[in-house]
């Protein structure tokens, strides 16, 4: 069985992020797997722009921000096996993976960063009614069909869903000559970027359509229309709002879901609010050595904060890796101490009044560095209102935002000083105060 210090488990943009980070902080034993046969991940069929802002101050093309990475990967010499899918990872971090060169084979990790990104929702999670029509698309696989098969799905569309990549495929479709008719959203609020519903619909007059949904499919062989209506605040059809829109193609923009069937295997604690792993400061799971990073952990609006967050798990993997080498090696009993105080020392990172969850939702205080990023997702829309962080009596954080909404990621950073008076028992809440 061959050996690795870190196993990277994705060659997307988290994966790419994390072992470039892990190598430039000293670790030259990784290895990257990639079911693709390429590195690059989504982003190779995102070829809009808008990425890389925040990360290389200029706006660049999915594939050209990850040639950035790859090219870097490259540069550090990191090893990557493509077209290589991962079957299996033990508890004991021992990953089993196939690939056409390799065959089947085993590999004995010091520690696993899972990076496998997310997939789309489908059409059998959301008990459409009608038959099983040609013409429906996840917005993905039309968005891979356009920008990298070069196949048109349809020419016209209706979107149901107003997920940042059904918006973003509203403007594809129509500038490659279809007519979208309409974008259709189940909430009151769209679930994208407020820039993509200004660039993607608003620009080209694409009408969106809230609080509505398909409540029937028409076509038998080939989808030939649907018909949409108004809901309630219980997500119900409303009686005498529907409304029939012809169209021979259905894009689905329904959610995005992380990809954790790995981390089921590999026994790590998942979040029900989530659906991605519950990790702590250091992005480490609940099982000792493996980390998560990426749309896997939960899902992100933009790369540039998965190549963030990913660099910061690499780099505690690295670290995780020299505290065990120095414990076998009997060296350095200071380290195991410290060690063992974060154990003993954990305060919780919990969602409270309006916040739908926090990343990360545990925190070592005696491994803490001068501050802390929580990221978190709210349940509505809010206006003028603060976001504070408190922790029994002591508020660490109170600040004021004019417009949160839940298609857009917030963050709070609090300091390691503010946490001097908090006791271990007194857990850390992140809640949304409306004046």
């Amino acid at each position: 069985m061959r050996q690795h210090a870190i196993v990277i488990i994705g060659g997307g943009p988290a994966g790419l992020a994390a072992a470039i980070s892990a190598a430039e902080h000293g670790e030259k034993d990784l290895l990257i797997l990639e079911r693709d046969r390429e590195l690059g991940g989504i982003l190779n069929q995102c070829i809009h722009n808008g990425f890389g802002l925040h990360t290389f101050q200029e706006e660049l093309t999915g594939p050209e921000y990850a040639a950035r990475y790859i090219e870097k990967a490259r540069e550090l010499g990191i090893p990557c096996l493509t077209d290589t899918m991962v079957l299996d990872i033990s508890p004991e971090k021992v990953v089993t993976a196939v690939s056409p060169a390799e065959g089947l084979f085993q590999i004995q990790a010091g520690a696993v960063i899972l990076a496998m990104g997310c997939r789309e929702r489908p059409r059998g999670a959301l008990n459409l009614p009608g038959y099983r029509p040609a013409g429906i698309f996840t917005a993905g696989t039309a968005q891979r069909l356009v920008n990298v098969e070069g196949r048109m799905p349809g020419r016209e569309v209706v979107i149901l869903g107003s997920g940042d990549i059904g918006l973003i495929m509203a403007r594809r479709m129509t500038l490659e000559g279809a007519k979208v008719k309409v974008v259709a959203e189940l909430m009151p609020y769209s679930g994208g970027l407020k820039r993509n519903i200004v660039q993607c619909l608003e620009d080209y007059g694409i009408p969106l359509k809230l609080s509505h949904t398909v409540v029937d499919i028409h076509g038998k062989e080939r989808l030939t229309g649907v018909t949409l209506a108004q809901v309630d605040g219980s997500g119900r059809p409303i009686p005498g709002t529907e409304e029939e829109y012809s169209c021979d193609t259905l894009l689905l923009s329904v959610g995005l879901i992380p990809e954790n069937e790995l981390s089921k295997s590999a026994g790590v604690s998942l979040s029900p609010l989530t659906s991605g792993p519950m990790v702590d400061e250091s992005f480490q799971t609940s099982t000792e050595g493996i980390f998560a990073c990426g749309n896997v952990l939960h899902v992100h609006d933009l790369v540039d904060f998965v190549s963030e967050e990913s660099s910061n798990a690499g780099r505690h993997a690295v670290e995780y890796i020299r505290r065990k080498r120095e414990t076998n090696s009997g060296g350095c009993s200071g380290k195991q101490e410290e060690t063992d105080s974060a154990k003993s020392s954990v305060l919780e990172i919990l969602p409270g009044e309006g916040v739908r969850y926090t990343v990360p939702s545990a925190l070592h205080m005696a491994r803490m560095e001068e501050t802390l990023k929580i990221r978190f997702r709210v349940r509505n829309v809010y206006k003028n209102c603060y976001v504070t962080v408190s922790a029994g009596d002591h508020q660490l954080l109170r600040r004021k935002k004019q417009i949160l909404a839940p298609g857009e990621m917030e963050e709070a950073v609090i300091r390691r000083e503010a946490l001097a008076d908090v006791l271990p028992a007194e857990n850390l809440t992140v809640r949304i105060e409306e004046v």
